[in-house]
């Protein structure tokens, strides 16, 4: 049996957040199985054997996978103000899947997802994660979008041995090397806000520097990253400025970044807030460098922000989505034309077609017999995974993160004054 949650981890845990059974909970806690629990011998004899759970009709012995399909599961934002990050990972996850499908599925085997809208509410999350796995039957969660709903389903999925593929977030609890059903296709928060001053102090030689960041563990994961960033330099904010989560209620923030008159601004947002922030600061002729990481939501970003957008910097952890002369990014424009043939190129989407083929790649390597312990070895236990160029290295002791994150690589862009992004090597003064 693999152990999925440390007893670290329960610790502190409430069970609003667990939301499972408690057998659950102590199993994956403590490393015993259920059944030392469940054989009628406890003291005041509470505790009675289990049901044998309902076999849904052709499904293998494993959950999810079935003789013509294997069904995943995806809990995402697909309403609200973060809904275009949900909207996006799961058109690029689909559009993975479909061009499996057409070419006859995984080993025989057909994909299907499975999308639950939790509005980028912890809460919602936890209900969603429980309902794909207790009556969704889902081989594996992929594609969730966000760190404090993936803080609060998470134990959801490691108590009940499901693998957490791909999940739109850097946060650095999802690399701790403690969890053993989690996969983290993209670069961390840390990794984004390292280069962020990298580039901010090397190249364009800028000493203050702000932080605007969402209040909760989302923008706080990218704040303490750009503040280590910040010590590494012997620097510290000038000032700070937050939000609450899911609103644009940014005033008192734009208020305390202004009196540190910064040259820069960090911002740790999605793109409601984070736009609303610029335009609203440009309008009072504020007007530092404004630069965000890729949680934000590129393509959004740029159509809310309109001409107020040029020159705003955006650090990305995927290629650049219009360069198909990119392998990856060719066959993933052919994909995404395929399933909708009028959705624009993205970052997010991007992340969630590659999301997708790591999954694929994972299904290819069991042959016929899938399973979910050789679905994660096949993935973590890969010293190089390459799909069609952008490749990903677990388990190679050599990265500066944990074995269960593929990819460290960061990338620099920035909008333009027709409202496209174009790819930096180096930022300049004379950049718009």
């Amino acid at each position: 049996m693999r152990l999925r949650l440390s007893a670290r981890q329960c610790v502190g845990i409430s069970t609003a957040v667990l939301g499972i059974a408690c057998a659950a909970l102590v199993a994956a806690c403590t490393g015993s199985s259920t059944d030392s629990i469940s054989d009628g011998d406890s003291s005041d004899g509470d505790f009675a054997a289990p049901a044998a759970p309902t076999v849904p009709q052709g499904l293998s012995t494993e959950t999810g996978v079935y003789s013509d399909r294997v069904v995943f599961g995806q809990s995402a934002a697909l309403d609200g103000p973060a809904a275009e990050l949900g909207l996006g990972m799961e058109l690029g996850i689909r559009a993975a899947f479909e061009e499996a499908n057409r070419a006859g599925g995984v080993n025989g085997r057909r994909l299907e997802l499975t999308s639950l809208d939790d509005r980028y509410e912890p809460e919602a999350a936890i209900a969603n994660t429980r309902q794909l796995i207790e009556s969704e039957n889902v081989f594996a969660l992929i594609g969730a979008v966000g760190t404090p709903t993936s803080r609060s389903a998470t134990p959801v999925a490691a108590a009940a041995d499901v693998p957490y593929v791909a999940p739109f977030t850097g946060a650095g609890f999802l690399r701790d090397d403690t969890w053993t059903n989690i996969v983290n296709l993209r670069a961390s928060y840390a990794q984004e806000t390292e280069e962020m001053v990298e580039r901010l102090t090397t190249d364009l030689g800028i000493e203050r520097i702000a932080v605007l960041f969402q209040d909760d563990s989302f923008g706080r994961a990218g704040y303490f990253g750009a503040l280590a960033a910040l010590e590494r330099r012997d620097m510290e904010p000038v000032a700070i400025g937050f939000y609450p989560r899911n609103t644009t209620a940014i005033k008192a923030a734009l208020l305390d970044l202004r009196l540190g008159n910064p040259e820069a601004v960090i911002m740790v947002g999605a793109y409601e807030p984070v736009g609303t922030l610029i335009t609203w600061a440009r309008d009072t002729g504020f007007d530092p460098v404004f630069i965000t990481l890729s949680f934000v939501g590129a393509n959004a970003l740029a159509n809310q922000l309109g001409a107020d957008g040029e020159g705003v910097l955006v650090t990305q952890v995927v290629p650049f989505p219009f360069d198909d002369s990119t392998p990856v990014v060719a066959r993933y424009q052919a994909a995404l034309a395929a399933v909708d043939p009028g959705a624009v190129p993205g970052f997010v989407s991007l992340e969630g077609y590659i999301a997708g083929r790591l999954a694929i790649a994972g299904l290819s390597a069991c042959g016929s017999s899938v399973n979910r312990e050789c679905f994660l070895d096949a993935i973590l236990g890969a010293d190089q995974l390459d799909i069609d160029g952008f490749t990903m290295s677990f388990g190679d002791g050599e990265s500066i993160t944990d074995d269960n994150q593929g990819s460290d690589a960061v990338f620099v862009t920035q909008i333009g004054p027709d409202g496209a992004y174009r790819s930096l090597d180096v930022l300049t003064r004379t950049d718009p």
